[in-house]
């Protein structure tokens, strides 16, 4: 039955993904669907493909091991929610149309024209690197669903989320990542919904806290860890730092910048933090009552929401839970493979090749979706991979090397092309060099060192020599006049 649905499912988002195939005539298309976005498709995919398979398989996973401790996480989260659609939606959306830029790596080069083909290579190798770790996240989650739900080797689990990723990205780019993410989180949000329910009606939520507290006191106080240990303030800057990396992941802006008009802002705004707060509450709960209902997980934390899905419901119902999960996974996959892609075809290959038609380019796009997925499959072939690390190393990556200069560029005149060369090199650097060191200071999650230092690199680099102005791009109001 669980099989059953399962393929009703692909069915379905397959057929997504061959309408969008005939309604993609050029790479706008493909890359950001003609900005055609309402309020509601540009929320709900945003949402979706930002949580991904940790939000119904890591963060369960880890409040399941760490208590309350991991509320600080998801307060992050829903702060940095909240942020992102505040403050870069509608600037990002209003500068990426006037400064023609499909990607990211477009807008630094042709708002900073004076060096545009070193920020233009620079961010899309960036993000190359980086989205072959947040992918392979994604690798690894369905594999420990396909594991789990059918019963093959962890190596075959990871090839069949593989193809179920590729099959309709590969095809429909923008449009079919879209609605796929829009049923998706749909999904996602009934399953984080429902299951926190049934387990509610299975065992009270008091005598819930009860058998949390015979087990584990220590469990149920978000000041400390498992060990009741107190965790300090590095611990708590670093649970809540999360929420700083939402001003520089790529495949999250691209909904953005995709959006119909700047009018559509708040409400997709309203709706977007409202799925937000539902689907982290529904992720908390989770992996809290599995720490009463699962007296012991099978070895991988991870599981507790598969192990739950098993033990609380009928098979019919497990079917789509367990569906949901595969929505999770393939919503974000989807789209950084998209975004992979677009940066190879749209910021690599155009450039090298400036005669190259739109047929072309898409083409170009859809085998970069394919090299990419592959590497990040052989990245995710290892059993003992961790979602969450992986997911932690790539979203770190991404908000320190384009959070800052993106935010500066919107908000600070005086921010040169040096500043953003400067900015994004230092965030990037300070992630893979903090990344690798532990103990004291160091134990503080990468991003908020990284943050920190690029933006310091941004403004210094910026400041430094008297032709701070000359190197900005055309002034805002010449472009307004159509100079």
């Amino acid at each position: 039955m669980i099989i059953a649905i399962f393929s009703c499912y692909f069915v379905l988002m397959l057929a997504i993904g061959y309408w969008a195939w005939s309604s993609t005539k050029n790479l706008d298309d493909f890359i950001l669907g003609g900005r055609s976005l309402g309020p509601l498709p540009a929320a709900l995919s945003a949402g979706a493909s930002d949580m991904s398979g940790w939000l119904l398989l890591g963060l369960p996973g880890f409040a399941y091991i760490a208590g309350l401790e991991a509320v600080w996480m998801g307060l992050g989260l829903f702060l940095g929610t909240w942020a992102n659609w505040r403050f870069m939606a509608a600037p990002l959306r209003q500068a990426s149309e006037r400064y023609n830029a499909l990607t990211l790596p477009d807008y630094f080069a042709n708002r900073y024209p004076k060096m545009g083909a070193g920020l233009r290579f620079s961010s899309a190798a960036l993000i190359l690197l980086f989205f072959l770790f947040y992918t392979s996240s994604g690798l690894v989650a369905g594999g420990k669903l396909f594991e789990s739900v059918l019963d093959v080797d962890y190596e075959v689990a990871v090839t069949l989320g593989l193809v179920s990723v590729v099959a309709y990205t590969l095809f429909g780019g923008f449009l079919a990542v879209t609605w796929t993410d829009v049923i998706q989180a749909l999904l996602m949000l009934g399953a984080l919904i429902a299951l926190p329910v049934i387990a509610q009606q299975e065992a009270g939520f008091g005598e819930m806290l009860t058998t949390v507290e015979s087990l584990n006191p220590a469990l149920l106080n978000p000041f400390t860890d498992a060990a009741g240990t107190p965790i300090g303030v590095i611990s708590i800057l670093s649970l809540m730092g999360w929420g700083l990396g939402y001003f520089g992941q790529p495949h999250i802006l691209s909904r953005f910048k995709a959006i119909e008009s700047t009018d559509k802002v708040p409400g997709a705004k309203k709706i977007a933090v409202t799925w937000t707060f539902l689907s982290l509450a529904g992720s908390l709960f989770i992996g809290w009552s599995s720490i009463s209902l699962i007296e012991q997980s099978d070895g991988d934390h991870e599981k507790v929401f598969i192990e739950l899905i098993y033990l609380l419901t009928h098979p019919a119902v497990a079917g789509v839970l367990l569906a949901a999960i595969l929505a999770a996974i393939m919503s974000t996959a989807d789209s950084q493979l998209l975004v992979a892609s677009s940066a190879l075809s749209n910021d690599m290959y155009r450039i090298l090749k400036t005669n190259a038609t739109p047929r072309q380019l898409i083409w170009v796009g859809r085998f970069a979706v394919i090299m990419v997925a592959v590497c990040a499959w052989f990245l995710a072939l290892r059993p003992d991979s961790s979602v969450l690390a992986l997911v932690s190393y790539a979203w770190a990556g991404f908000g320190a090397a384009f959070g800052p200069v993106l935010l500066l560029s919107l908000y600070w005149k005086p921010l040169t092309a040096r500043g953003v060369m400067a900015g994004m090199i230092t965030g990037a650097v300070t992630v893979v060099i903090w990344k690798n060191l532990s103990g004291g200071i160091f134990d503080l999650y990468e991003i908020v060192p990284g943050i920190l230092l690029s933006t310091a690199a941004g403004v210094a680099a910026s400041l430094w020599g008297t032709d701070q102005l000359s190197q900005c791009a055309v002034d805002d109001s010449s472009i307004q006049r159509g100079h």
